[in-house]
């Protein structure tokens, strides 16, 4: 008895084994579709580019105008200053007392010059009396005259050393960034000595150096874009001015590019590449996120007409613009390129 229910059990659990044999496999999830971008016949513009350097229309040293001792130091490297700011003072004591020197000489020039006009003015009442000769007229007036001149020479001198005690104090010229500081606090400042240098960010410019054959299509088209590398980014020029002078030993010319007033993270010194429009025609584009590099080779993932994706090396130009490059060997207009080569090179791989 109970090895027939053995027997039963052991039956029903091989028709139960059969029957998930013979059941059909769950139906895969479709994997997603690639997305794609048709490589496309667009005009673009023809462009020469030359390596150029950002440069600040307003740059300047301020300098001392007098001898004294740094007391004083309001801004460092990096910090922005607005016109009128006071920078730094240098010690005004001895300037100061040069003022009040100058003031004192003039105060007695002037009682001086009271003296000698009444001098006059009673001279010239006894002349008119017949008590002294015209010859003692004319020293009193002469006297009057010289106290007169001394008074005018002493204002003068007390106007130049108000001007030179105002020197002490170092104001900002204009608004700006603090780009380099010659002096540290407590040393010594002597006149012409440099004591800060600051640019206005927002008069930037670039400066290109282009062969001369290519001046007359740069100055025909007046467009340009700038790329800045260290802000992976491109900028479009403002003003394109042309330097009227040229270096005879490399036969080129320099091109200078106004920048727009907002752009921001870039500064006097910094590298980027010029980019000139020289005109407009047709190029095979494809999006610059399809393309991929594998060591020496450049390539995109062309899509087939089953949906998978190949690589396929190509060769590119340099037409284009920040979305688009051009191509100017292995592809033909229309056929899809894959946007992220990353996963087509997942689906490419057996």
């Amino acid at each position: 008895m109970v090895g027939r229910r053995v027997a039963i059990a052991l039956l029903a659990a091989l028709v139960a084994a059969c029957s998930e044999e013979a059941a059909p496999p769950p139906p895969r999830a479709a994997a997603p579709a690639l997305a794609s971008a048709p490589a496309e016949v667009r005009e673009v513009d023809l462009v020469y580019s030359a390596e150029a350097v950002v440069e600040a229309v307003r740059q300047s040293t301020v300098a001392s105008q007098i001898a004294g001792r740094v007391v004083e130091l309001n801004f460092d490297v990096g910090d922005r200053v607005k016109k009128g700011q006071v920078i730094l003072r240098i010690d005004e004591r001895a300037a100061g007392q040069a003022l009040e020197a100058s003031e004192a000489q003039v105060r007695e020039a002037q009682a001086s010059l009271a003296a000698a006009r009444a001098q006059y003015e009673r001279s010239k009442k006894l002349v008119e009396q017949k008590f002294i000769s015209q010859a003692a007229l004319d020293d009193a007036e002469s006297a009057y005259r010289g106290a007169q001149a001394r008074v005018t020479a002493l204002l003068a001198g007390e106007k130049r050393a108000a001007t030179e005690r105002s020197f002490a104090t170092v104001i900002a010229p204009y608004g700006g960034v603090v780009s380099a500081r010659h002096i540290e606090l407590g040393e010594m400042a002597t006149p012409g000595r440099p004591l800060m240098t600051g640019f206005d960010p927002a008069t930037l410019r670039v400066v290109a150096t282009v062969p001369q054959a290519q001046v007359g299509a740069i100055q025909a088209s007046s467009r340009a874009r700038v790329e800045v590398p260290s802000l992976g980014r491109s900028i479009e020029a403002r003003q394109i001015t042309l330097v009227p002078s040229a270096d005879p030993r490399t036969h080129t010319t320099r091109f200078r590019i106004d920048l727009p007033a907002d752009v921001e993270g870039i500064y006097p010194g910094v590298y980027a590449r010029a980019h000139f429009a020289l005109g407009r025609e047709p190029r095979l584009l494809v999006p610059r996120a399809a393309v991929v590099r594998r060591s020496e080779v450049t390539g995109v993932y062309v899509i087939d007409a089953e949906g998978i994706p190949r690589l396929r090396q190509v060769r590119l130009g340099t037409a284009g613009d920040e979305s688009s490059i051009e191509v100017l060997a292995g592809l033909k207009p229309g056929e899809r390129v894959a946007l992220d080569p990353f996963e087509a090179g997942r689906k490419d791989m057996p």
